[in-house]
């Protein structure tokens, strides 16, 4: 906890969130691997893609997709997901 007079962010703490920033700057924003690497031409062929499911996200989508069959609209929707019991 900070206390009256503390610094809310120490030297230290400013320059991980700064080299944070340059990571993320550098980074497809799709995959997020870095532009650098991603884009080398000499790295064409050096990444492996895997598909996976995210259930949680399949529950999402297959809920919207029932709302709009029905005519919902989407737009601003959110969908609140929360696992079984």
């Amino acid at each position: 906890m900070v206390g009256p007079g503390e610094p809310l962010w120490l030297p230290e703490d400013r320059a991980w969130a700064l080299a944070l920033l340059d990571v993320e700057a550098d980074s497809c924003p799709e995959c997020r691997q870095p532009w650098g690497e991603a884009t080398d031409r000499a790295n064409e062929e050096g990444y492996r893609a895997e598909l996976i499911r995210c259930h949680a996200c399949t529950a999402s989508a297959q809920a919207v997709r029932a709302y709009q069959d029905k005519g919902g609209e989407s737009a601003g929707l959110h969908v609140h997901i929360e696992r079984r019991t």
